[in-house]
Order: C-alpha cells, then structure tokens, then sequence
C-alpha cells in the first residue's frame, strides 16, 4: 500500500534521498573535488569513516586527502588516481589512511570518476569511500594460517624423511625397514589424530597411553597416573617414545612371552614437569643389546629433548625399565576431552630400540664439504639427527647442535666454520642468532618450512634451503655459504 511504513522507514519517492539511504546502506561515504575551484566536498558519512571533516574545504590539489595517506602507499596512490584520471577518467585504488582525528590507521578503497568540462579539461571528480579495515584483517589472517600451514605440512614431510632415512640406516632388510618406518609413521599419525580432536590444545598423557597400548592383549598392559595435559610437541615426542617402547617388548622384551606384561606409571614433579616409568615384567631375560640402534637414540635424545628433560634405559634381567622426564615446558593448559575416546591405533611391529645396521646412500655428486667444521642449529631434533647423519657421511664434523635461541647462543663461541639455522625455533625467529654471527664473521644458511620465497629471513646475504630438503641441498649451500665468504 502506498505510504505504508516499513521497518521504520516509510515509502521514498525522491531519487536523491533513495540514493542517500542506499549509500548509508552500504557503508560508503560520497564526495565531490571541484577540481576548478580546488574544492573537496566531504559528506558525513565520509567523514564518519575517514575522520575528515565534514563539508567543504580547500582540496589543495588533492593534498587534503594525500597528506593523510601511509607513508607506505601514499607515492603509490597518488600515481594510481593521476594515472586513472587521465587515461580513463576514472579510478579505484585501496590505501591505509591516518585519520587525522584520532590517528588511527584505516584500509579504505576509493572509487571516482572524472567529469571533463566543454573543453575537455577536467572539472570535477566525484567518487565514494569505503572501509575494508576488517576485510584486509580477514586476508591478513588467512595468509597468516595458509604460511603456518605450509610451514607445519612442510615439518612434517621432513620428519617423514628423516624417520625413513634413519630407519633404513639401522636396518638391514627390505623387510625390516618397512616394518620399523611404518610403525614410526603409525605413532605420528596416532598424535595428529588426538591433537586434531583437542584441536591442537593439547593431549593428557592417559590418552597417548591408550593409542599406544590398548591394542594390546587383555591383562597385557597397565597405565595409570593423574591427569597432565601435554602440548603437541610433547605429545608428539611421547607418543613416538611409547611405540619405539613397545615395538621393543613385542619383539625383544616382555611382551615376546604370553606372560609378560608393562606397566606405565606417571607423576607430577616438584618442578612442575612430569616423570614416566616404564617397566616390563615376566618377559625373556633381558640382556643389554650388543649394538646402538636408532630406536635407543631415539628416546635418549629425541624424548628427552622434545620433552626439555631426560630419557634413560636400564636393561635389568627381570625386564626393561625405562625413565623419561619432562619439565614444565612440556605441558600445556587443561584441555578438553576428545568427542570419543582414542582409539588404540598402533600395532607395535619392528623398530626395536637395539635395531642396527646400516644402508648405503646413492645419487649425485656430493659438493665437497670434507672436514667442514658445521654448527646445527634446528628446533626438530628429528630432523637435526638426520641432518647430523647426513653431513657426517658426506664428509663434514658436526661440532655442535642446539634446539633453541638459548642453546645456540651458547654455542656461537665454538670453533666452527660454518652453521645451519633452521629459520623458526619453536615460534622464535632465529635472526638474534644470525646476526651474532653474522658479526663474528661466520658464514650460515637458513633452513625452512616457510613458502616465502625470495631473500633470506631478515634480508640476510645467506643461502636458503626450503623443507623438505635433503643432506645433499644442505651440504651444496653450506659450500656456497663457505665460497661467499
């Protein structure tokens, strides 16, 4: 019915109010530079969203919008509405502003066109602004995830790498190695899938015990201790040193007899971290292995690092018995319970912890790094066991490797030639530790699971190796890094 009122707003038949509400619709703001007069009309509602003030003012050839342009685009907006103006009479440009009222910075988008007078000569610009603030975060957060995704898929790669290159130099059969890497591959994906149910916030140790054991025989397995939530890199790290422990007893230790039986026990300590024990029972007699395999360096370092403690193994008679600490750094904030519990999704095969041997290497040239003196400096101590291995074989002398900022600030006093810096510590730039040496004068490489392509991190003249890399990228840019200098 004509007239009728409709959501507080009646009927409109003049075309310039309608104009006008639809602009307050959508979140525009109009304005008009008499370009003859050198005059800037602003409405209110551009001023609500630019902090101009409202009416008109002396435009000063533009000056009184640019002067409250970034510094970073202003040079570049100005080219953009000059050149658009005079090739096409019209232009759209996007640009952070200063408000000049409150000093706050604004993602705007700005859209004109140009009215040329009887002779041609431009007379007036007539446009509307908007503010893309919270669409500019949007992107900005989007980018964000997409690189800590990238970063995250690349990390894993490279463990998946690392498990594969380290499980076949410890064995000795086609076999052997399938059995030992799959199991590995098992306990990682076990971790992904009970951090993914917690939505990375963290996962309590009784549930990595029951991924990991409660696929075993009725009476086979007991765990037992208060509830301690773990962050995921420790839950990684603990639910890698459960599988190489009980790959271990199905095939050496007491889970080999129809009567042995584990017992896994925890605590709190007084230092805020957590204490695993360990222990099999009524199994074979168990002797020390006669030779070091991955699976032993495995929980003495990787576990014991990861978890910012100590691993240690004792090989008694009546059983394996095996400590692993943790500090505080390895816990995280309660987090909630997983919609259903966790599934047992290992079956311990392969990969015991006195696994040995060795496999061969083949492929190109290596570059010639021999007796290259190397620091490593990588936060994945998978990875950094690898890297080790690796630039061992082809020739180099690992001084050193360290996980952290702190670590490898220690260490930047060694005698070494040259470093590889894995580019993120566990969310912490590496720059402080580029730039020591960079001042000592010792060459470096960074290595990364950013996509970011281009320089080095922080405009470092240094190579860079992308993940997943392998020992022969690593070895070819420490040799670059070395001619540089």
């Amino acid at each position: 019915m004509p007239g009728r009122a409709f959501g507080g707003i009646g009927s409109v038949k003049n075309p310039a109010e309608s104009a006008a509400l639809a602009l307050t619709a959508s979140g525009v703001g109009e304005f008009e530079w008499d370009v003859q007069r050198d005059e800037l009309t602003v409405s209110p509602r551009m001023a609500a969203i630019t902090g101009l003030p409202a009416g008109t003012l002396a435009a000063r050839r533009g000056l009184a919008l640019y002067d409250h342009i970034a510094p970073e685009d202003s040079a570049a907006t100005e080219q953009a509405i000059d050149e658009g103006l005079r090739l096409r009479n019209r232009y759209e440009v996007s640009f952070r502003l200063v408000r000049p009222d409150d000093q706050r910075r604004v993602w705007l988008k700005a859209s004109a066109l140009g009215v040329a007078g009887r002779n041609g000569a431009l007379q007036r610009v007539v446009g509307v602004v908007r503010d893309i603030s919270a669409e500019k975060r949007e992107v900005d957060q989007r980018d964000a995830l997409v690189a800590e995704l990238d970063h995250r898929v690349k990390n894993v790669l490279a463990s998946v790498q690392s498990l594969a290159a380290q499980s076949a130099r410890r064995t000795v059969s086609l076999d052997a190695f399938l059995k030992t890497f799959f199991g590995r591959l098992d306990a990682m994906a076990a971790a992904h899938t009970l951090l993914t149910a917690t939505r990375w916030r963290g996962v309590e140790i009784s549930h990595i015990a029951a991924a990991e054991l409660g696929g075993l025989a009725q009476g086979q397995a007991r765990w037992e201790g208060p509830e301690i939530v773990l962050n995921p890199r420790a839950t990684h790290a603990l639910t890698l040193a459960l599988h190489e422990l009980s790959a271990n007893a199905v095939r050496y230790g007491a889970l080999a007899a129809d009567s042995g039986h584990i017992e896994v026990t925890w605590k709190e300590t007084p230092t805020g971290g957590f204490e695993l024990i360990w222990t099999e029972l009524n199994g074979p007699v168990v002797s020390p292995p006669g030779r070091r395999g991955f699976g032993s360096t495995l929980l003495e370092r990787v576990t014991g690092r990861e978890l910012g403690g100590v691993a240690s193994l004792e090989f008694r008679p009546e059983g394996l018995r095996a400590v692993l600490t943790a500090d505080g750094s390895a816990l995280a904030a309660p987090a909630p319970a997983p919609e259903t519990p966790p599934a047992p999704a290992i079956r311990p095969a392969g990969s015991p912890a006195d696994a040995g041997g060795g496999a061969s290497r083949g492929g190109p040239r290596e570059p010639d790094i021999s007796g290259v003196r190397v620091l490593i400096v990588e936060d994945a101590v998978l990875l950094g066991l690898e890297l080790e291995a690796g630039l061992t074989e082809c020739g180099a002398r690992v001084v050193a490797s360290a996980a952290d900022i702190d670590e490898a600030t220690r260490m930047i006093d060694l005698d070494f030639d040259v470093a590889v810096l894995d580019a993120n510590l566990n969310g912490r730039p590496v720059t402080p530790v580029a730039r020591a040496l960079a001042k000592r004068g010792v060459p470096f490489i960074f290595a990364t699971g950013y996509g970011d392509a281009g320089a080095a991190p922080a405009g470092f003249d240094a190579p860079v190796v992308r993940k997943p890399y392998n020992v022969l990228q690593i070895a070819a840019a420490l040799r670059e890094a070395l001619n540089r200098h």
